[in-house]
């Protein structure tokens, strides 16, 4: 007898349809499994034995061969155990799945047929749901996240009985769903900028780089604030639309990051690896290709703390997919994209003892040593910066004022003002922010008159600019005037423009 049960697999952050298709017949105990499965797969035949028979069904003691299709899409994943232990009891007459095209089970099965959960069920569920699925049996531990998909029905099961019990004509429950989704509008707190003394030149730099998603560089003496500064860049971004939630709970999703009972990522990632990071882990591979960090903080901020002091070819990898917004990683069965759009956040010391230039603190790194450190971050890779800051130690009297700067709500005010106005100007063009701004759209959006064509034309002939670093301060410019509700640029947003360019990067000598 034959039968065919649907499901799907994993591709990137993105699911494919499967066929799990069951065909037994009289010959000789065996069981035959096709369809490029991997490892995983392949011993699940054990556990799913046993799983039908600690459920009270029986396991058919015939030649069994499971196909699943299209076999030259590769699967991996244990949320295969299920499908196939349902098409076995569908193929030996135990349980009949009324019209199986709109049926799909996920879910890996313990020895006593308990469920347990998968990762990436999200996406699995919206491709199940894009090819015309209608029910979906999965582990009860995954509802959270599959709640998020609408227009489908979720049977949460704990355990295998269960799961055939649905099948049955059971239906599922609504507040199941209700519950899950009041989880939605729960947003973490995050730490305030009313908390940090002084450093207002710093908080206007953040407050361009969140406005316009420009990358940015601190350099500081240690313990001045680089990364207390960094930490609070998340509370003044704007919340997350309801797509860019999907995109970064589906990468949550696949990479089992999701935690218990949380159905949707509400808060914009911060993440922040550590300089000893590999490159795969940084930038998304293995053999199984996964998302890395820098896929990780999509629609965040990724901070690279200490940043001369990770590996310089995963830095260097990161040119295109910081400037392209995604990441490809490329193995043998085919290529695998992952989303990247971050605002890269990147913190370092002046010099190897951290106080050169430091008006209190004696430097004591000979002329060689500074160098050397400062060779550590490439021309290119400061090229692709936008905004050099230097961050000084705070004095005692901002560290004891009483009046505070500006909270987070209020520059989180300003960025989503000047944000709006971004997307109002650039609708329908496929970018978002001047951040994104394009050769040819800097020419259409960044028009100067003539003193700020004197301005630039003096700043191009004074300093060592090139083409793109020209464009990038166009880009900060038009950010600087969108904060400050202006719709043309100004010689004022020029010349702070400029000062965050000055000598193309803080790690040059004169930045002292």
């Amino acid at each position: 007898m034959l039968s065919n049960i649907r499901t799907a697999t994993l591709s990137g952050i993105d699911g494919a349809l499967i066929q799990v298709e069951t065909d037994i017949t009289r010959g000789l105990p065996a069981c035959n499994l096709v369809g490029l499965p991997d490892t995983t797969i392949r011993e699940s035949l054990e556990r799913i034995r046993s799983a039908i028979m600690n459920s009270g069904f029986v396991y058919p003691v015939k030649r069994m061969t499971i196909n699943l299709a299209p076999a030259g899409t590769r699967k991996d994943g244990s949320h295969f155990d299920l499908p196939i232990a349902i098409g076995v009891l569908a193929a030996t007459g135990q349980v009949t799945v009324q019209d199986p095209s709109t049926w799909a089970f996920l879910g890996e099965l313990s020895l006593d047929g308990q469920l347990n959960p998968a990762k990436g069920v999200l996406p699995l569920v919206l491709c199940l749901k894009g090819n015309g699925v209608k029910h979906v049996v999965l582990p009860s531990q995954n509802i959270a996240e599959a709640a998020m998909v609408e227009g489908i029905s979720l049977y949460p099961s704990a355990n295998m009985q269960e799961a055939v019990d649905w099948i049955k004509g059971f239906t599922v429950t609504p507040q199941i769903v209700k519950n899950m989704k009041e989880n939605w509008q729960k947003e973490k707190s995050l730490p305030d900028f009313l908390d940090v003394s002084g450093h207002e030149n710093v908080k206007r730099a953040l407050a361009i780089s969140a406005a316009g998603a420009h990358g940015l560089l601190m350099v500081g003496p240690p313990g001045c604030g680089k990364t207390m500064l960094a930490s609070r860049l998340p509370s003044i971004l704007p919340p997350m639309t309801t797509d860019e939630r999907m995109e970064v709970t589906q990468i949550y999703s696949v990479t089992g990051l999701l935690q218990n009972q949380m159905s949707l990522v509400m808060s914009r990632p911060f993440r922040r690896p550590h300089h000893s990071i590999t490159r795969a882990a940084l930038l998304g591979g293995g053999m199984k290709p996964a998302p890395g960090e820098l896929s990780l903080a999509h629609n965040g901020v990724l901070f690279l703390d200490e940043v001369v002091h990770f590996d310089s070819g995963s830095l260097e990898a990161l040119r295109q997919p910081l400037e392209e917004g995604k990441v490809t990683i490329t193995r043998k069965g085919g290529n695998v994209t992952f989303p990247s759009k971050v605002i890269l956040i990147a913190a370092c010391n002046p010099c190897k003892c951290g106080y050169a230039g430091d008006p209190v603190h004696q430097c004591t790194c000979s002329d060689s040593q500074i160098i050397q450190y400062r060779s550590k971050l490439s021309g290119p890779i400061l090229d692709r910066i936008d905004i050099h800051v230097k961050v000084d130690s705070v004095p005692w009297k901002e560290l004891n004022q009483r009046e505070k700067g500006l909270s987070s709500s209020q520059l989180r005010q300003m960025v989503t003002g000047a944000r709006e106005r971004q997307l109002k100007r650039y609708s329908g063009q496929d970018i978002y922010f001047n951040g994104q701004l394009s050769h040819n759209m800097v020419v259409s959006h960044c028009i100067l008159g003539k003193e700020q064509q004197a301005l630039m034309r003096k700043a191009y002939e004074t300093f060592p600019l090139n083409m793109r670093t020209y464009d990038k301060i166009l880009r900060l410019a038009r950010t600087i005037a969108d904060l400050e509700n202006q719709e043309d640029i100004a010689t004022s947003h020029l010349a702070e423009a400029l000062q965050y360019r000055e000598f193309m990067a803080p790690m040059h000598r004169d930045f002292e």
